[in-house]
């Protein structure tokens, strides 16, 4: 339970530290590859979620949770920019969460907009890039980085109970859903990694452990 209490409050303080409103306008997020969490989180903070997916069937199905609108992704990152030029005005995004890494993130330099925010967690498509350092230097961006498994368990506490006090009541009050995919009891572990591995999971895949 700490555990995945502090998994969500160390992504509801870094969304919430790293978006903010300018003059009274919302800001515009980007999650790369969906995140319903995310997605639902930045609602809640008044701010407007972009998403990608590999297929546009999930981003279609994404949309009652927030999803202000989604490309879908094989390879080839330029409809990406060309989406966020549209999408924006040709401003640029102001924060993005990018749960992927590798080339994905230079690609992220490029769409944030001046002054804008890269929270960095998850590097599944590699740990390695090359980046353009003129491009941070230009736009005044910030990059973020950060793992709950190098924290203390202090910092665990303290972000589970953020969690608790800040997120819990949005649940309470139906702005916030979960939203699962499918459960599986612990000795059938087997077919919940064939279910993820399929790509074709829409939510979290549960472990169910007996009482």
């Amino acid at each position: 339970m700490l555990l995945a209490g502090a998994v969500a409050g160390a992504l509801w303080s870094l969304l919430a530290g790293a978006m903010k409103r300018w003059r009274g306008v919302s800001e515009v997020v980007a999650t790369l590859m969906l995140n319903f969490a995310a997605i639902q989180l930045v609602r809640a903070k008044d701010a407007v979620p972009y998403g990608t997916s590999r297929t546009a069937d999930k981003l279609q199905r994404a949309r009652p949770y927030g999803l202000q609108d989604g490309v879908a992704l094989n390879g080839d990152l330029e409809p990406l920019a060309s989406q966020i030029q549209q999408w924006t005005q040709g401003t640029g995004v102001n924060v993005i969460l990018d749960l992927v890494g590798g080339n994905y993130f230079p690609a992220n330099l490029e769409i944030l907009a001046p002054q804008g925010r890269l929270l960095l967690v998850g590097t599944v498509a590699g740990m390695k890039t090359e980046v353009a350092l003129g491009t941070i230097l230009r736009k005044r961006l910030k990059i973020i980085g950060t793992m709950l498994r190098g924290r203390s368990l202090e910092e665990k506490i303290a972000v589970t109970e953020a969690f608790s006090r800040e997120v819990l009541p949005l649940f309470a009050r139906g702005e916030l859903r979960p939203v699962i995919d499918s459960e599986f009891p612990l000795n059938d572990v087997r077919h919940a990694h064939a279910r993820m591995e399929s790509n074709e999971s829409f939510g979290k895949i549960i472990l169910r452990i007996a009482d």
